[in-house]
């Protein structure tokens, strides 16, 4: 990395080349994961898997130990936001499932999340399921060298709220690459023109997290897993993209099968 500490890191190539080669493994084992996401299925037996996957790939689960958590991936249900603890809990027709997860091969971490729908959800549900997605497709249309991460935050947060969902204050998108958050913190809100400028060559983890009511949330007592504080449903959605000169460049394409 070409730049001091405090500064937005810039990957070298031969990082990049690491990165995209954990961004695919974790595209990879993001489609096989939430293609079991149905009807008695645990979120332990989905961690499971996936772990199986990402050890088959050569790479390790970069959450597993982070911090103490037990899990190689978070599994958030209906109003749990992030940082689900993988286990018994069974996934239940009309769930939503957050599944996020984190890929580090070489020395270099891909990061991604998809939220599922299982089978029919209501109407309301399945477009803030959209939203999300929609939010980070919007932060990566204006995101190129030279714009600063108000303007990304700007965008999810315009995009979110003129649809009427909450958009969460307490946690961040970030930086990603031999750490798995690295500068600078990527709000979901903000001002444009405000924050640190995002140099070419940045790589950068881009995940609105939105409810369907009020943008408040909570800890659970088991000190990871966050839900809405008014119990309604929430989404996130994320991807690592590298920051060119002219755009960005998805590090973790994952295209999912359509709703079960």
């Amino acid at each position: 990395m070409s730049l001091p500490r405090h500064s937005i890191p810039v990957k070298t190539a031969d990082e990049l080349l690491r990165m995209r080669a954990a961004g695919r493994i974790a595209a990879e084992v993001m489609t096989a994961v939430a293609a079991e996401v149905r009807p008695g299925v645990t979120t332990g037996a989905l961690d499971d898997l996936a772990y199986d996957l990402i050890r088959a790939a050569g790479a390790e689960p970069t959450f597993k130990g982070y911090h103490g958590f037990p899990g190689s991936m978070c599994i958030s249900v209906n109003e749990e936001l992030i940082h689900g603890i993988p286990g018994r809990r069974v996934i239940n027709a009309g769930d939503i499932v957050s599944l996020d997860l984190g890929v580090t091969y070489a020395g270099m971490i891909g990061d991604l999340t998809r939220t599922v729908c299982v089978g029919v959800v209501p109407g309301d549900v399945a477009a803030l399921v959209a939203t999300a997605q929609a939010a980070c497709d919007a932060a990566c249309a204006v995101l190129r060298a030279g714009v600063r991460v108000g303007d990304l935050a700007h965008a999810i947060q315009t995009l979110c709220e003129a649809r009427g969902y909450g958009v969460v204050r307490d946690f961040v998108g970030h930086g990603v690459g031999a750490q798995l958050h690295e500068p600078p913190q990527i709000p979901n809100y903000g001002a444009p023109g405000t924050g640190p400028v995002i140099p070419a060559g940045a790589t950068l983890a881009i995940e609105p997290m939105i409810t369907l009511g009020d943008h408040r949330i909570k800890v659970l007592a088991d000190k990871w897993t966050v839900v809405t504080r008014d119990g309604l449903p929430s989404a996130h959605y994320e991807n690592t993209v590298l920051v060119t000169a002219t755009g960005c460049e998805n590090l973790t394409p994952c295209e999912l099968t359509p709703a079960r």
